[in-house]
């Protein structure tokens, strides 16, 4: 009797254990198949949310696309703007050649020339800081003074006026910090005498007919010590005079035409560059793009590269 009923005890002892770890089993199986359940809801909803991110990623990218080509066009619109304001090629009295390469799509450089009467002859470059679309801005708003003699009480034959003038009707405290240099000089035919002025600009190269091809038989023509325009408000700005004669060539340029390293680390010099119009055959304007490009190295240069020549 007492062997009989400890073993169905024991029998039934092991069946409640059972039963019991198998409730359990079947408790975490159903709580796995939940949490399964709640983890496929989130990787269906991450799905969808991970395609509707990718939709609208791609829509973005389309609009940045979009966008940075209507921009690209716009610059490009208004360089042609800014191509379009500069004179024409002269044949005669004086004849003048020029070349404008800007180092980015729209740079600081402009310049003219025009009859200010049947006497005098007025010529100018500007080189407003910096670049892009702030420093061709300025830039137009000058040239466009200047080419309409838009300066009130300003004698346009009197360089130091216009300087004067010019200095206080662009101040750089309400054009953005921006400031410019602008090299500015009248031919006066009947007598020969050209005079100029610079406000913080590079020397003009005056190259004599009679120097031919000689090394150093050029003259600078100003100064690149003077103050910047837009500095200081009535700021005066010396002017000299000096005699053209006839077939003496005359280039008015920019820094950008040779503050470049050459293949040896050193920076280019005016002197040097005129030393190379001397030697040119043909337009110099072109002669020292090449000679400029070949001394350094490089093709695309790191400012805008700005020259007129004119032959008297």
């Amino acid at each position: 009797m007492t062997d009989s009923f400890s073993s169905d005890s024991q029998t039934g002892g092991y069946s409640a254990s059972m039963k019991d770890e198998l409730d359990t089993l079947r408790a975490e199986l159903t709580e796995l198949k939940a949490e399964h359940a709640d983890l496929q809801l989130l990787y269906e909803a991450t799905i969808e949310h991970g395609e509707a991110v990718e939709d609208q990623l791609a829509e973005n990218n389309q609009l940045l696309l979009d966008t940075q080509r209507r921009l690209e066009a716009e610059l490009a619109d208004a360089g042609r703007y800014v191509l379009s304001i500069l004179p024409e090629p002269r044949s005669e009295g004086p004849k003048a050649d020029w070349l404008l390469v800007p180092s980015t799509e729209l740079g600081g450089d402009s310049f003219g020339y025009h009859d200010l009467d049947s006497d005098h002859f007025a010529i100018y470059l500007i080189d407003v800081c910096g670049h892009g679309v702030g420093a061709a801005l300025l830039s137009v708003s000058i040239i466009n003074v200047l080419r309409s003699c838009a300066l009130p009480e300003t004698d346009f034959r009197i360089p130091s006026d216009v300087l004067f003038k010019l200095n206080n009707a662009f101040p750089m405290e309400r054009q953005n910090n921006m400031f410019f240099t602008i090299w500015y000089g009248v031919f006066q035919r009947s007598t020969g005498k050209l005079s100029y002025a610079s406000g913080g600009h590079p020397a003009a190269v005056l190259l004599p007919a009679a120097a031919a091809k000689d090394e150093g038989a050029f003259s600078l023509i100003g100064t690149s010590e003077g103050m910047v325009i837009g500095a200081i408000e009535d700021m005066t700005f010396d002017q000299s005079d000096v005699l053209v004669r006839s077939g003496d060539r005359l280039l008015v340029l920019s820094d950008g035409t040779y503050e470049v390293d050459d293949l040896e680390g050193n920076v280019l010099s005016l002197e040097g560059l005129a030393n190379a119009a001397l030697a040119a055959n043909g337009s110099i304007p072109a002669h020292i793009l090449e000679w400029v490009q070949k001394k350094s190295g490089q093709s695309e240069l790191p400012d805008d590269y700005s020259m007129i020549e004119f032959q008297f």
